[in-house]
């Protein structure tokens, strides 16, 4: 509580402690040398609207963003008192997915679709947060699973840009 007695804009008490990043800059738009620091962040964590990161050397930066955003690896932090935290994506446990022809991948697809899954395309393949349940039923559908560790960037879907 302020001196007041009303209670403060949770942007306002963060930031005196923290930097705060109200802008997201896209890889390749922004100066790489301005960078002060960086964050490893996993798919999750690089799909929000408000959190409180601790950077790599020890930034600490509240996200403050008007709505939920996509953030790519590459792409930083923008951070309102000047500099950028660069941001990488963290490996994660993932499925590849592969199968024979067009038409099966095609038809795999729409099953992970219709489950709300969240799924990055790549030439001739899919990749998906590991899931022994969904591994079960892309085989059960024909198609073939491989477990990989790389960065998740799955599709944002047709009503989020970015």
């Amino acid at each position: 509580m302020r001196a007041g007695g009303d209670f403060a804009d949770g942007a306002t008490v963060f930031s005196v402690l923290t930097a705060t990043a109200s802008k997201i800059a896209q890889a390749g738009a922004w100066p790489a040398e301005a960078a002060i620091d960086e964050i490893t962040l996993d798919y999750d964590a690089r799909h929000r609207r408000r959190f409180r990161f601790v950077a790599d050397s020890g930034t600490e930066v509240l996200l403050h963003l008007q709505e939920t955003a996509h953030i790519r690896d590459g792409d930083a932090l923008v951070l309102d008192e000047g500099g950028f935290v660069r941001v990488r994506a963290a490996d994660e446990n993932l499925l590849e997915v592969t199968a024979a022809d067009a038409d099966t991948l095609t038809r795999l697809a729409w099953h992970l679709g219709n489950r709300h899954l969240s799924v990055q395309f790549l030439p001739g393949r899919l990749r998906i947060l590991d899931d022994h349940v969904i591994a079960a039923m892309i085989s059960a559908l024909g198609g073939a699973v491989v477990k990989v560790v790389a960065a998740f960037d799955p599709e944002s879907g047709a009503y989020h840009h970015g």
